[in-house]
C-alpha cells in the first residue's frame, strides 16, 4: 500500500477522515486508499481530520476531498451514499459515478461499463485484493473475467473507490478502471460497543411480492483503541417478474406455400416472402426471479503501538436464484418448409404480419436453480520500521462457486395449428394470436426435454509486500513485489433428448400424449400486450413431466466443449516515485513508475475427445505517470498517461475443439491469444468553486492495440501447439502431419480500436441561497464517448462503436437535507448500445436507451432512529432490445415493475 508523502501519522489522519464518512463511522480500508492522498498539504488534513460525517451532504464532502487530494483520477462513494441511495446492490450505487453505466438483470444492476469499456475490462478488488464473483443472467452464467456486483448487498460495504487512471503501484489488468470495494475498519468506531440495525419491507408492484430486507452491524473497541472487532450481516429474499415479448431474432426462409400457391415451384409471391425477414420464435411470456441474498463481514484490528497495525478481514456472500420461464410461441426456426402463409404484409425488408396454417406451436416451461457462494479471507500487516520507512504485507484468498445444479426445460408441441397470426405493426408490442387448441392439453404432445447442470469455480490467491521510503519532505519512493494465482474451472452436463429418441413413440407421433395431469393453465399478466393478443395457454407441469420420464434419474452426459479451465499465475513488482512540491505559487503532486508482470497461463480443454493442456508465458512492462497541478487552491489540472493491459477472455483461451486430419482443418479456441494492450491518455480540469462543490471536465482517450476476432488462417500443425495424438490415425495427416498447410479456425488478434470521450460533472450544495433553499443541492454528470471498430460481417466491413459502448450516459440527483428530514430523486440515463454482431443475416443487435428514476425520503424521529421510504424504477422503464441496427427489428421488450421499500434504521 502507498501512503501520502510525509509521516505515517498523516496517512492515519486521512484514513480517519474517510472513516468518518459513514453514518456508523466505518473507515475506508487503508489498502483501498493507496496513493489516493499523495500530495495533500498536511495542514489541510489537520482540518479535515476534525470533520465527523453524519449526513448525506457531508458524505459528499468527504468524497470530494478524496478526489481533490489524489494525484490520479479517482471517484469515491462513501457509506452514507451507499446506505441512503435507493440502491439494491453495488452496481446501482456505482452508476452515480461519472463515466459508469450499468447493465441490468431482472431489473437490478449486475455489471458495469466504465468509459465505454465493458465489465471484462474492469478489475475489482475487495479489501485490496483482486477477485471475481459471477452469477447467471437471462441467457447463461457469467463464465468470464467480469465481476457481477449483484452478488453483494450494498449494506455490506462502507466505500467504493473508482480509479480511472493507472499507477505503477496499482494492480494491472484493467483498460477501464480498478474498483475497490471496502468493508469495515473496527478501530474507526468509538470506544465501547456500537450497534446498528435496519429493516425494510420491499414491494414490487408487478410481482405483487412483499419481502424483507434486513441489515445489522456490531462493533466493539477497547478504551485504549488498540483492539477492535466488527461484524455485519445483510439478508434479502424477494421475487421479481419479467413480462414481455421476445422474437429470438428475425430470419429469412422459404415457406411451403404462400396464398395457397405451392412454393415447390418458382413463384413471385413465394420469393417475395422468402426474401423478407420474419420473427424466428415470436412469443409472449413470463420470467420469474425468486432471489435470496445473504452476506456477512467480520474484521479484527490490533494496533499494539503507533508503528504497528494488524488487520484480518473476512467476507461471505451467498446469492441464490430460481428462475422460471413460461412461453407460448411458434417455432418458425427451421420449420418454415412445413407451414403455409396467407394474408401477409411486407414493409421494407420485413414481413410484419401474416396468418399461418400448419404452424408449429411450442409451449415451454423452464426452471433454473443457481447459486453463487463467495468467501474471502485476508490479512494485512502495516509496520513502521522507522519514521521514514514502512512496509505493508497483504495476503489472502478468495473463492467463488457459481453452480447450476438444475436447468430444465419441458417442451410440448402442436405442429399443425391452423389460424395462427402475428402482427408486428408496432415492433415493440406485437399482437400474437393463436388458433384453436392453445388451451387444450390433448392438442399437444410431449416432444422434448432438457436438463443442463453446470458448475464453475474461480479461485484467487494473493500475496503482496510493499515498502515506502520518505526520502525527504517532497520525495517518496515506493516499491513492491506481488504474486497472484487465479484458477478458473467450469464443467457442464446434459440430459437433453427428444421424447422419441429416448422412448418408443407410436407411429405418426413425435412425442407422448399430453394429459390433463401433465399440464397447467397459464394466464399472462401485464406484458404490455395490446388487445387481440392470446393471453392464456396450457403449460407443462414440470414436476409431473419430469417424474413421468424419471428425468433426474437419467445419466448426465459430460459436454466436453463445456469442460475447460485456465490457471493463471502472475509474478512481478513495481517501483514508483511520488513527488510533491511547488512551482512558483502552484502546488504540484506527481507519481511516475514502472510495473512489471510475468504471466504464466495454462489452458485446458477437450479436443477430439482428448483433454489438452497448453501453456504459455508473456511479460509486460507497464510505465505510467500522473500529475496534479493546482494553479490556485481551488483549481486543479490533472494529466496521466499509461500502458495498460487486460488479459484475454477466458472463453477464448480454451484449446478445446476438433482436429480434422482428412481435410487438414483445426477448429479450436486460442490459448495463445494476445492480451488487450492499450495506451491511455487522460486530462482533467477541476474547479472547487465553493465549499463542498466541484465542477469538472475530464478528457480521455484509449488507443487499443487489438481486439479478438474470429479468424481463419493457414499454418503448420506445430503452430497450433496441439499434440499429434489428436490426429485421427486413419487420416492422411496422421502419416504426414505437415503434408500440406492446415486451415486453422479460431479467435485471433483483431485490428484494434480507439475510445475517446469527455466527462462533465457538477456537484454543489445550494448554500448560497437564502433560508430553506440552502438545504438543497445537486449532483449532475454527463459522459460522451465514441469509438470506431471495423467489424467484418458477411464479407462486408461495418464501422461502429465498441460492443457495450453507450455514446451518452448521464445521471443527476436533486437532494434536500436538514437536521431531521432528507429527500432525494435520482435519474440515470444510458443511450443505446450494440451488444453483439448478431446472426441469421441481421447486422448487429443491441439495446435502445434506458432511463431509471429512483427516489427516497428519510426522517429522523429521534437521535439514532430514522424511517425511510424509497422507490426504484418509478417510471417502470422497459428493456428495449433489437436485432439489426439498421432495421431495428424487435428482439425483446419487457419490464420488471416498480420497487418500493419502507424501512426503519436504529443506531445505538
Amino acid at each position: 500500500m502507498e501512503k501520502i508523502s510525509g509521516s505515517a501519522a498523516v496517512h492515519l489522519r486521512m484514513t480517519k477522515l474517510l472513516a468518518a464518512a459513514s453514518l456508523i463511522s466505518v473507515a475506508i480500508s487503508g489498502a483501498a486508499m493507496a496513493q489516493d492522498t499523495a500530495g495533500a498539504a498536511e495542514e489541510e488534513l489537520d482540518v479535515l481530520d476534525e470533520i465527523v460525517v453524519t449526513g448525506f451532504r457531508q458524505s459528499l464532502t468527504a468524497a470530494i476531498n478524496v478526489k481533490k487530494n489524489s494525484t490520479s483520477a479517482v471517484d469515491a462513494i462513501v457509506a452514507e451514499d451507499i446506505a441512503k441511495f435507493p440502491d439494491q446492490n453495488l452496481a446501482e450505487s456505482l452508476q452515480r459515478v461519472p463515466g459508469i453505466s450499468i447493465q441490468r438483470d431482472a431489473g437490478e444492476g449486475r455489471s458495469i461499463t466504465v468509459r465505454g469499456l465493458g465489465a471484462q475490462f474492469t478489475r475489482v478488488r475487495l479489501n485490496g485484493m483482486e477477485t471475481i464473483t459471477t452469477s447467471t443472467d437471462g441467457a447463461s452464467a457469467n463464465r468470464d473475467r467480469a465481476f457481477d456486483f449483484n452478488v453483494f448487498a450494498s449494506e455490506l460495504f462502507n466505500s467504493i473507490v473508482v480509479r480511472k487512471t493507472a499507477e505503477a503501484s496499482l494492480d494491472e489488468g484493467s483498460l477501464g478502471a480498478v474498483v475497490d470495494l471496502n468493508t469495515g475498519n473496527p478501530l474507526s468506531y468509538k470506544e465501547g460497543t456500537t450497534l446498528v440495525a435496519s429493516a425494510k419491507a420491499q414491494y414490487n408492484d408487478l410481482s405483487e411480492d412483499l419481502s424483507p430486507r434486513i441489515a445489522a452491524l456490531g462493533a466493539w473497541v477497547n478504551d485504549e483503541k488498540t483492539f477492535g472487532i466488527s461484524a455485519s450481516l445483510a439478508f434479502s429474499d424477494y421475487e421479481t417478474l419479467e413480462m414481455g415479448n421476445n422474437s429470438v431474432r428475425w430470419q429469412q426462409a422459404r415457406f411451403r406455400s404462400v396464398g395457397g400457391e405451392s412454393c415447390a415451384e418458382a413463384s413471385a409471391a413465394c420469393d417475395e416472402v422468402a426474401e423478407a425477414f420474419h420473427p424466428r420464435i415470436p412469443r409472449y411470456g413470463e420470467v420469474g426471479h425468486d432471489r435470496q441474498r445473504l452476506g456477512a463481514t467480520a474484521s479484527i484490528q490490533f494496533a499494539p503501538s503507533e508503528a504497528t497495525q494488524i488487520s484480518i478481514d473476512g467476507l461471505y456472500s451467498k446469492f441464490k436464484e430460481t428462475r422460471t420461464e413460461k412461453w407460448g410461441e411458434v417455432l418458425f426456426r427451421g420449420n418454415e418448409g412445413t407451414m403455409d402463409i396467407r394474408d401477409y404484409v411486407i414493409e421494407g425488408t420485413n414481413m410484419i404480419a401474416a396468418t399461418v396454417d400448419n404452424a408449429w406451436v411450442r409451449i415451454e416451461d423452464y426452471r433454473r436453480d443457481s447459486s453463487t457462494e463467495f468467501h474471502q479471507l485476508s490479512a494485512k500487516l502495516e509496520q513502521d520500521i522507522t519514521d521514514t520507512f514502512r512496509i505493508e504485507l497483504l495476503g489472502g484468498f478468495s473463492q467463488s462457486d457459481a453452480d447450476i445444479p438444475l436447468e430444465t426445460t419441458i417442451i410440448f408441441d402442436d405442429r399443425d395449428t391452423t389460424g395462427y397470426s402475428y402482427d408486428y405493426s408496432n415492433m415493440k408490442t406485437p399482437v400474437l394470436s393463436f388458433g384453436p387448441g392453445i388451451d387444450d392439453p390433448t392438442a399437444f404432445q410431449f416432444a422434448e426435454f432438457r436438463d443442463r447442470p453446470s458448475f464453475l469455480t474461480n479461485k484467487f490467491r494473493n500475496l503482496a509486500l510493499d515498502a515506502e521510503w520518505d526520502v525527504n519532505d517532497n520525495i517518496q519512493l515506493v516499491g513492491g513485489a506481488m504474486y497472484r494465482r487465479f484458477s478458473f474451472d467450469t464443467v457442464g452436463y446434459r440430459r437433453d433428448s427428444t421424447y422419441c429418441s429416448a422412448f418408443t413413440c407410436a407411429d405418426g407421433t413425435y412425442g407422448a400424449p399430453v394429459t390433463a395431469d401433465l399440464a397447467d393453465t397459464f394466464e399472462l399478466g401485464d406484458a404490455g400486450q395490446p388487445s387481440g393478443n392470446t393471453n392464456s395457454w396450457v403449460v407443462p407441469n414440470m414436476a409431473a413431466a419430469a417424474d413421468l420420464i424419471d428425468l433426474y434419474g437419467r445419466e448426465a452426459v459430460l459436454r466436453q466443449a463445456e469442460d475447460r479451465g485456465v490457471i493463471e499465475t502472475v509474478k512481478g513488482g513495481f517501483l514508483q516515485a511520488n513527488l510533491t512540491g511547488e512551482m512558483g505559487e502552484m502546488a504540484i503532486s506527481a507519481n511516475a513508475g514502472m510495473r512489471y508482470a510475468h504471466t504464466k497461463q495454462s489452458s485446458t480443454g477437450f479436443n477430439n475427445g482428448t483433454e489438452v493442456t497448453v501453456e504459455r508465458t508473456y511479460d509486460d512492462w507497464l510505465p505510467s505517470a500522473n500529475i496534479a497541478i493546482f494553479p490556485t487552491p481551488e483549481f486543479a489540472i490533472r494529466a496521466a498517461v499509461a500502458k495498460v493491459i487486460t488479459r484475454p477472455t477466458l472463453g477464448s483461451l480454451t484449446p478445446g475443439g476438433s482436429v480434422d486430419g482428412f481435410n487438414y482443418r483445426v477448429t479450436s479456441g486460442n490459448p495463445f491469444l494476445t492480451p488487450y494492450r492499450a495506451t491511455n491518455y487522460d486530462l482533467a480540469f477541476e474547479w472547487y468553486f465553493m465549499d463542498d462543490a466541484i465542477a469538472s471536465v475530464a478528457l480521455f482517450k484509449k488507443d487499443i492495440k487489438s481486439f479478438p476476432i474470429s479468424t481463419t488462417t493457414t499454418g503448420t500443425y506445430a503452430s497450433t501447439g496441439l499434440p499429434l495424438s489428436l490426429i485421427d490415425p486413419g487420416s492422411p495427416a496422421a502419416a504426414n502431419p505437415e503434408g500440406r498447410p492446415w486451415e486453422i479456425r479460431s479467435t485471433g488478434d483483431g485490428p484494434g480500436a480507439n475510445v475517446k470521450g469527455v466527462e462533465f460533472s457538477v456537484q454543489t450544495p445550494f448554500t448560497f441561497l437564502p433560508g430553506v433553499w440552502s438545504n438543497f443541492g445537486t449532483i449532475l454528470n454527463l459522459t460522451l464517448v465514441d469509438s470506431d471498430v471495423d467489424y467484418e460481417i458477411g464479407g462486408n466491413i461495418y464501422t461502429e462503436p465498441l460492443l457495450g459502448l453507450s455514446k451518452k450516459a448521464a445521471n443527476g440527483t436533486l437532494y434536500y437535507e436538514d437536521d431531521k428530514f432528507s429527500a432525494r430523486v435520482s435519474v440515470a440515463y444510458r443511450s443505446g448500445y450494440l451488444d453483439g454482431t448478431s446472426a441469421t443475416n441481421n447486422i448487429f443487435e443491441g439495446y435502445n436507451s434506458s432511463m431509471n428514476v429512483d427516489a427516497s425520503i428519510r426522517y429522523e424521529i429521534m437521535d439514532g432512529l430514522e424511517v425511510s421510504l424509497e422507490g426504484i424504477n418509478l417510471t417502470d422503464d422497459y428493456r428495449d432490445r433489437y436485432t439489426d441496427l439498421y432495421e431495428q427489428r424487435n428482439y425483446e421488450y419487457n419490464h420488471y415493475g416498480r420497487v418500493f421499500m419502507l424501512g426503519v434504521r436504529y443506531k445505538l
